[in-house]
């Protein structure tokens, strides 16, 4: 059935997933779950930054392989797009990796049998998943990051622009190649008729992560010139970046990464086109075997 351990790797992260979102409050983010099962389980930076063929971190990966099948066993939801949330069985539920192999084969055999009585509505193929391939959330989100990857930089600069006018940001002006300190752009955000705010934004095209020595170069380059920073990348941040954004007694710094720059066009529907979707609940089909 399974031809190597290469190909179940993600099974190990079924338990800590659920740990991860108990200690975030019972809901949280993709990227948070990671990061906290990262640092929980002192995971070294050479294994967090292996990569796949698309790109895309194999180890964040994998967490969301083992969020699809915890969500196929009832034990996470997905209230909201980019949201993982337990369950009342998935808030109870303690897995050790004997029992998350037993859920593994479990859905493997669902779905093999769906295959055999030849289901009209179309599946996902559990036993046939590599490392290389990616979840069902994840094909759609990497999608979108690709094709605006693909655009030049001066591109990516006019379409950061674009994202925060559709957010009512005001005057916004582009730099392009006359970079200033690494200052892509500024504009002003009005937050009532009374009080506005000078803000100014980098944009980075990347597939890795944001050092936390950029970021604090983005606001050194800011510091006497805005009220607010804004770091966008179609990658993400290192924890070290994050923590350097909240420092206290300096100017805050908002990060936006590829997630969350999905999120906001879909939010807008800008680029995309809205089609709708079904996932299979097989609990419901489970009262009727």
């Amino acid at each position: 059935m399974v031809k190597s351990k290469t190909k179940v790797q993600f099974i190990r992260w079924m338990g800590p997933l659920l740990d991860a979102l108990r200690a975030l409050g019972g809901k949280a983010v993709p990227r948070d779950c990671s990061e906290w099962i990262a640092n929980q389980l002192h995971l070294s930076p050479e294994f967090l930054g292996e990569k796949m063929k698309s790109g895309s971190e194999r180890f964040h990966n994998q967490v969301q392989w083992a969020r699809q099948y915890l969500v196929w066993e009832g034990l996470i939801d997905s209230p909201e797009r980019g949201v993982w949330m337990l369950t009342a069985k998935g808030a109870k539920a303690r897995l050790d990796e004997q029992a998350s192999h037993a859920i593994f084969l479990k859905w493997v055999q669902v779905h093999q049998e769906a295959r055999k009585q030849k289901a009209e509505i179309a599946v996902e193929q559990p036993a046939a998943v590599e490392d290389e391939e990616e979840t069902p959330e994840e094909v759609e989100e990497e999608s979108l990051i690709q094709v605006i990857h693909s655009l030049p930089p001066e591109g990516f600069e006019r379409l950061c622009k674009r994202i925060l006018h559709e957010y009512g940001f005001e005057r916004l002006i582009v730099l392009g190649k006359s970079h200033d300190g690494g200052i892509d752009g500024f504009g002003i955000l009005r937050l009532n008729p009374f009080v506005s705010m000078r803000v100014m934004f980098q944009c980075k095209r990347i597939r890795g992560a944001v050092s936390r020595a950029q970021v604090g170069d983005f606001r050194n380059a800011t510091m006497g010139r805005a009220d607010k920073g804004i770091f966008m990348t179609t990658g993400h941040f290192s924890p070290d970046a994050k923590k350097e954004a909240e420092r206290d007694g300096v100017l805050p710094i908002e990060l936006v990464d590829g997630e969350r720059l999905v999120e906001l066009f879909e939010a807008k529907c800008l680029g995309l086109k809205p089609k709708q979707v079904f996932e299979i609940d097989h609990t419901f089909f489970d009262q009727f075997r």
